[in-house]
């Protein structure tokens, strides 16, 4: 009697072309080699040596360096597509993501776009197309205005109307772009000329329109997946209220403080959401909550950057569920799958807090990544790569999970302790600040927290120890940072720094028989 022979599952695709970059590359490709399909990447002149290009089955050149002559410039990207023989396009996210013409162009050509079609991108993009299908599905929104507004001082009738505070939008806009809060009327030119031509500039549209401000709100959102066939079901909420200038730096997921009819009713409504544009694949639903309501803020088309959190308490993959409904597959979730714990997502970005958050620019080194129980890390960085000025500022993503929230917390704080990132300054200080503070270690947060955490004086952090031994330790690590940072030399035995020295010293007398 011969034991039977396993068979290998089919891929859904033989060959996926990734049109992105980085992080996010890198990790599509995981996903990828775990379901036996070979990749293509694509890289500009300055990532010739990106690890995204080290990791593909095979790679080729757009050449350029910005954006426009590199990553988003469609005919290159799919000229390698049919020369890759690839089947199938993953867009990861920002560059063409959310881009309807390109997803469309992709169909065109005879591949498969791997996210949703064309029409309900394009209805989710323009933000005023997008509350109209709102308000006919019966998802709530933010009061304001249904079309856009004709200049400055329509803008300001309609906010005199409305009530002050007030928001200006890009109606086309996404990622916090072209907006802007005016709180008087005497703010309302400048305000308007400034979103108006920074809407313009990112997106080639420079329509704005109006909504109510809504003081100290939380942002709430919402991870649906859609197959072809019209199922349509949601795997919980993410908070992301941790946020600087409309820029999220900590996502955690579930939100600790939403209780299960909000949670059931926000749900519900980011299903409706869905199904109201036809949608298919992963995508996420934004909510802005306050005074115990909750409204409808945009959709974002595609797979979003702080999905780990979801994937790591609900046990999904959620790359492979878009690969394997691009591939016309159904959905093979059960209903009613439950979250399992808690996860913390810290972003790792290439900024210095004290320049204002501007981008920090040079060469990696001495790169040591955290580890150990409940730790991921999602990133494309390594010793040695040069941090330009053309890309987003985003290294990666530290990602910790625990069996409850304070665990998650604590491995978050132990991870970024660990973290060493020499040759950039990074955003990892600011993170550790809001993770310790009191506001959001008793998960009682908004999206104006962390601007005011900046402003306010440092405390001593509560979960810093006490004894003076690994006070020094710390800032022995802090001052190893500052050198790698700065480019200078490391001290000698005979001049090592003094925390070092103290360490040593106290370490030693405290080893030291007594009485000696």
């Amino acid at each position: 009697m011969h034991a039977a022979v396993a068979v290998e599952p089919r891929p859904p695709f033989g060959k996926i072309l990734i049109a992105n970059r980085g992080e996010i590359a890198l990790r599509v490709q995981r996903t990828c080699r775990d379901l036996g399909i070979q990749t293509v990447a694509v890289y500009s002149d300055p990532d010739r040596n990106a690890l995204h290009v080290r990791y593909a089955h095979a790679a080729y050149a757009l050449g350029g360096a910005a954006p426009r002559d590199s990553y988003l410039r469609a005919d290159k990207i799919l000229d390698i597509a049919r020369r890759s023989g690839a089947q199938a396009v993953h867009p990861g996210f920002g560059f063409l993501a959310e881009n309807a013409e390109f997803a469309r162009a992709v169909a065109d050509a005879g591949l498969v776009f791997i996210g949703p079609p064309a029409p309900a991108m394009r209805a989710m993009g323009d933000k005023l197309e997008a509350r109209a299908h709102m308000l006919a599905a019966g998802v709530p929104v933010v009061p304001g205005t249904s079309a856009p507004v004709a200049g400055a001082a329509d803008a300001a009738r309609a906010a005199a109307a409305m009530g002050y505070p007030v928001m200006l939008k890009a109606a086309a806009g996404g990622g916090g772009k072209g907006i802007r809060i005016v709180r008087r009327a005497a703010e309302m030119d400048s305000a308007f000329a400034t979103a108006a031509g920074e809407s313009a500039s990112a997106f080639g549209d420079g329509r704005l329109y109006l909504e109510k401000f809504l003081e100290r709100p939380r942002h709430v959102e919402i991870q649906v997946l859609a197959d072809a066939g019209g199922r349509v079901l949601h795997l919980g909420e993410r908070e992301c209220s941790i946020q600087r200038r409309h820029q999220k730096l900590i996502e955690e997921a579930p939100a600790a403080w939403l209780d299960a009819d909000t949670r059931t009713r926000m749900g519900a409504a980011a299903v409706a959401a869905a199904r109201a544009v036809g949608y298919r694949s992963a995508g996420t639903v934004e909510f802005l909550w306050s005074d115990g309501r909750f409204y409808f803020l945009e959709m974002n088309t595609r797979l979003q950057v702080e999905h780990a959190i979801t994937e790591e308490i609900y046990g999904v993959d959620l790359v492979e569920q878009m690969i394997r409904v691009a591939a016309g597959e159904p959905l093979g979730l059960p209903e009613d799958l439950a979250p399992q714990g808690h996860a913390i997502e810290v972003r790792l970005n290439a900024e210095d807090p004290d320049r204002g958050f501007a981008p920090s620019l040079g060469r990696l080194r001495n790169l040591r990544l955290p580890g150990g129980p409940g730790v991921r890390i999602d990133s494309a960085a390594y010793s040695g790569m040069e941090v330009t000025p053309y890309y987003d500022s985003m290294l990666g993503k530290l990602i910790t999970w625990g069996p409850d929230r304070e665990l998650a917390r604590r491995r978050m704080l132990r991870a970024l302790a660990e973290l060493h990132v020499g040759g950039v300054v990074t955003s990892a200080g600011v993170a550790l600040r809001a993770l310790r503070s009191g506001e959001f270690r008793r998960a009682d947060y908004d999206t104006g927290t962390l601007e005011r955490l900046l402003q306010a004086p440092r405390e001593h952090p509560p979960d810093l120890p006490d004894d003076l031994e690994t006070v020094a330790a710390i800032a022995a690590a802090l001052h190893r940072q500052h050198v790698a940072v700065r480019g200078v030399p490391p001290a000698t035995a005979a001049g090592a720094s003094p925390w070092v020295s103290l360490g040593r010293r106290r370490a030693f007398d405290q080893r030291a028989p007594r009485g000696a």
